[in-house]
């Protein structure tokens, strides 16, 4: 993922309601979100390269989410996939604290993350960059490729989007959807230096990417009851447009 803006605990009725936008290399082929055949059981996409996931869900209502921080000057070449991350937290059952103590104490292995995963009741960011594991606040909240909240001009956009929808009350699926295929991109000035050329930094400044090599391949949107009923809207696009090629739902009740 790339951008993921989420309100927490900012209402009565929808205690959880993500929106998030995967962005990455059109040739790198994924299966769009599914239940896994694996024990435990898993609802996530699927990157066939290297395995892991971006994003998902486990049986027990757990949501782990992940973006790459990017800073090209501290790329490790031959780090493992950071999809490994999302996978391994969703596949234990563990108490959320302990697997996310191991995460933490192996986080240096990985290229630059950020991680949010937890349960409705607990819920908690961490970040190869820091060495610690932040619990998450009640309110709106954003990550994109730097720290947790930071604000860059998409990600504040984004949110502010994202509360104006939870003004009625009930998530609006159409309207969520229709903010992450913003295409705008920002001037320089606003722009943080991450260490990419000019072009493509502002490029990637908009909240929907579109490149020749590179973009937003799906979009997804998450959000729970007070009644435990969670779900899970994902569109995928056929590459470099904004064309839906696949639309999946899924639901589990806690």
């Amino acid at each position: 993922m790339c951008l993921i803006t989420f309100a927490y605990k900012t209402h009565p009725d929808y205690p959880f309601v993500l929106a998030a936008n995967r962005d990455e290399f059109h040739k790198r082929p994924a299966k769009p979100v599914h239940l896994w055949d694996s024990e435990p059981p898993i609802i996530a996409g699927k990157d066939l390269k290297a395995g892991g996931t971006w994003m998902g869900l486990n049986a027990k209502g757990h949501i782990a989410a992940l973006t790459n921080y990017r800073k090209l000057s501290e790329f490790k070449e031959n780090a493992p996939s950071r999809g490994e991350i999302v996978t391994r937290f969703l596949q234990s059952y563990d108490n959320i604290s302990a697997i996310l103590e191991q995460i933490r104490q192996t986080a240096d292995l990985y290229n630059g993350f950020n991680l949010i995963a937890g349960s409705i009741d607990d819920l908690y960011y961490i970040t190869n960059k820091k060495d610690e594991i932040q619990s998450v606040e009640p309110g709106y909240h954003t990550v994109s490729n730097a720290f947790l909240n930071t604000p860059w001009p998409k990600s504040e956009w984004a949110r502010n989007q994202l509360q104006s929808t939870m003004k009625n009350g009930v998530p609006d699926e159409e309207e969520i959807f229709r903010f992450l295929l913003d295409t705008r991109r920002y001037p320089m000035e606003k722009l943080p230096e991450t260490g990419l050329p000019e072009d493509l930094e502002k490029a990637v400044s908009s909240v929907f990417i579109q490149t020749e090599n590179y973009g937003t391949r799906c979009s997804s949107v998450i959000y729970m009851d007070t009644n435990g009923e969670i779900t899970f809207v994902e569109r995928s696009f056929k590459p470099g447009t904004k064309e839906i090629e696949t639309e999946e739902r899924h639901k589990i009740v806690l």
